[in-house]
């Protein structure tokens, strides 16, 4: 994740991997591969059956706890099941909503790792239609909350960054991580398909080089503090044969399809990010994707951008301070899966 964002974002850097920037942080843990499956099409409208409904409970019953060290390099102790529901880090509301939360209780020597969550789906997707409804992100100096998906053996299965950023960023940031032969074609990149600002059209990842390709909203109701302060809203991704393209609304303006669970995304208007398989094959690039929601701190993308965001100090002094985490925590009302 690294190291200038382009145009817009100077202050912060662009490699937008979830996963990390250095070599170390490549190794991600789901296998297998299959084909994308073809849809049938009635004009443009689909009609998409819902498959998988994370909500309530099923976050904590259904997805995994990642515990082991943060590949990404952050000061975080990623949490079993187990403990996070001791220690309160997991659970859920009388309503239903699920929260994933950093530690924010416990004052730390300066550059002791806190206590933060990592889950990931125990079942993995090759395309589909993939809604997310957040009340509530993480947001704040040190913070990097991700919402994403991933392949095996990065980055041969592809990884999608749904949602993203860190310490006081403005807005969203969308972006793929692949295997070498996956960019957007500049004649794509003109046509202004997308909402958003591209930030770079080479999608293909490596140590060396791990910003992939990226688009950064320009609405500030995307991320952190702004998106809380409407309620959230949801983040709506569709993946097939055709590419992958990323929608957000605020919770003032969701689509009443999406609420009655009957999705219509060609009445949804042109995506937040739109990547085309027109330079990418993406039946080869992305597949077996389990989903992932994580909170770290610091770290490749967090730590390095720390000094230009705005944020007082180190960032290891602030992981120290449990005042910071207040407003760290997810709150997810549910992730839906169509095919």
């Amino acid at each position: 994740m690294l190291w200038s964002f382009f145009a817009l974002v100077s202050l912060l850097p662009l490699s937008a991997l979830a996963g990390g920037f250095h070599e170390s942080s490549l190794h991600r843990r789901h296998g297998g591969r299959s084909r994308i499956q073809a849809r049938n099409n009635t004009g443009n409208a689909r009609a998409f059956k819902l498959k998988d409904m994370y909500q309530g409970q099923a976050f904590l019953d259904e997805w995994d706890f990642f515990t082991d060290a943060d590949p990404t390099h952050g000061l975080v102790n990623f949490q079993t099941r187990q403990n996070a529901i001791k220690k309160n880090l997991a659970f859920v509301q009388d309503d239903g909503t699920t929260v994933l939360a950093v530690d924010d209780v416990s004052t730390l020597p300066v550059g002791t790792p806190r206590d933060s969550i990592r889950i990931s789906s125990k079942k993995t997707y090759t395309g589909g239609l993939f809604i997310a409804d957040f009340f509530s992100m993480p947001h704040g100096c040190s913070v990097w909350p991700a919402y994403w998906s991933v392949g095996p053996n990065w980055p041969a299965g592809g990884e999608i960054d749904v949602l993203e950023g860190v310490n006081n960023q403005a807005t969203n940031q969308y972006t793929l991580h692949t295997s070498e032969g996956c960019e957007i074609s500049q004649a794509f990149a003109e046509k202004s398909v997308a909402v958003s600002n591209l930030l770079n059209p080479q999608c293909a990842s490596s140590g060396s080089d791990n910003r992939g390709c990226a688009f950064l909203d320009t609405d500030t109701a995307t991320f952190g503090h702004e998106f809380n302060i409407v309620a959230g809203g949801v983040f709506a991704h569709l993946w097939d044969n055709s590419g992958i393209k990323i929608w957000r609304f605020s919770r003032p303006n969701i689509p009443a399809d999406i609420d009655a669970k009957n999705p219509d995304p060609s009445t949804w208007g042109p995506p937040a990010a739109n990547f085309p398989n027109t330079s990418c094959d993406i039946a080869s690039h992305f597949f077996d994707h389990a989903l992932v929601l994580d909170t770290t701190l610091c770290g490749d993308f967090a730590g390095s951008a720390y000094g230009s965001s705005g944020c007082p100090g180190t960032c290891e002094q602030a992981v120290a301070d449990p005042a910071n985490f207040k407003l760290a925590k997810w709150r997810v009302n549910y992730i839906a899966v169509y095919q």
